[in-house]
């Protein structure tokens, strides 16, 4: 095992960088709910409630998906309220509203728990207790476990993926009102994907991470562990994308995709191995993992078996 390289410490009073052009108020509360992240879930939560069997009239299918976006969008203010003073060291994070200084933390704050107290009443009670439940559970895992747990070790990825696969297990149980086999199958296909996925991350820019303070895999136990996980990772994703087939939820087309689209990831994790710029590689697999998922869901939908949202 390799020493772990001790990240720079963080100054209490660090130097607020210059904004990226110019911005309001209404985007700056946009930017809080981190709307690229907020729009996954969404597509994902969608693909759950498609997938799920039964009946979902209008009312609980509006409920369902406002309610996902507003537990969201607490969960990613709530975090950048705790993140805000690490996020001034990480480029992609320094020009947020709180980091950048055009918003009062304690506005931040408010807002996030007013989300909060608004999307899991709404999810418990206009739905069902248990997607109410998952949302709850998916709130606190990622804010009051992953956020502060990301200073400390690297096995907070682990639990940061349970709220990020939380969203299409949400769906199925918002139609069925359980937890159903096909959807822990959807859950276990979120939460594996996003551990190569944040690992890649995690190594292209990982000075920032430890300028930041927070530990990652790369930094404490080396790259090339990183490396062997993401393979490993990557290789459990495949038959585990594979299990709808039998479980009915999906068909041959469905796994003809999976199946290309998990050998391509792995193939691009293994060439991690050999490839000299490992900051570029990891890149690489980061924007292919945005497109595996993209395209998997996309074919999921398409080529789903006999369960229909009606």
């Amino acid at each position: 095992m390799s020493t772990p390289h001790a990240p720079d410490p963080v100054p209490t009073t660090p130097t607020v960088p210059p904004a990226d052009g110019p911005s309001s108020p209404w985007r700056d509360l946009l930017a809080l709910a981190k709307p690229n992240i907020t729009l996954l879930v969404l597509i994902t939560s969608a693909g759950g409630l498609w997938l799920a069997p039964g009946e979902l009239g209008w009312a609980g299918l509006l409920a369902t998906l406002v309610g996902t976006v507003l537990v969201v969008a607490a969960a990613n203010t709530l975090n950048c309220y705790l993140e805000r003073d690490s996020d001034r060291f990480m480029a992609r994070t320094k020009n947020r509203p709180l980091p950048a200084g055009r918003m009062n933390a304690r506005h931040a704050l408010t807002l996030g728990l007013a989300l909060a107290f608004v999307s899991i009443p709404l999810l418990t009670l206009a739905v069902n207790p248990v997607t109410g439940l998952l949302a709850a559970l998916a709130l606190v895992s990622y804010v009051w476990v992953y956020t502060p747990m990301k200073q400390h070790s690297p096995t907070a990825l682990l639990v940061g993926a349970i709220p990020g696969a939380m969203p299409p297990l949400m769906g199925w149980t918002a139609v069925t009102g359980r937890i159903e086999w096909p959807g822990v199958v959807l859950f276990a296909i979120m939460f594996i994907w996003q551990l190569p996925h944040f690992i890649a991350i995690s190594m292209y820019r990982r000075r920032e991470y430890e300028k930041a303070g927070i530990v990652t895999l790369p930094t404490k136990r080396g790259q090339a562990t990183a490396r062997w996980h993401m393979i490993g990772w990557a290789a459990v994703l495949l038959p585990v994308s594979l299990l709808l087939v039998p479980l009915d939820v999906a068909g041959y087309v469905y796994a003809g995709v999976a199946s290309a689209l998990g050998l391509i990831f792995l193939w691009y994790a293994v060439d991690g191995l050999r490839a000299a710029n490992q900051g570029k590689w990891a890149r690489k697999v980061f924007l292919y993992s945005l497109i595996y998922v993209t395209v998997l869901f996309a074919a999921l939908l398409v080529d789903a078996g006999p369960y229909r949202l009606t």
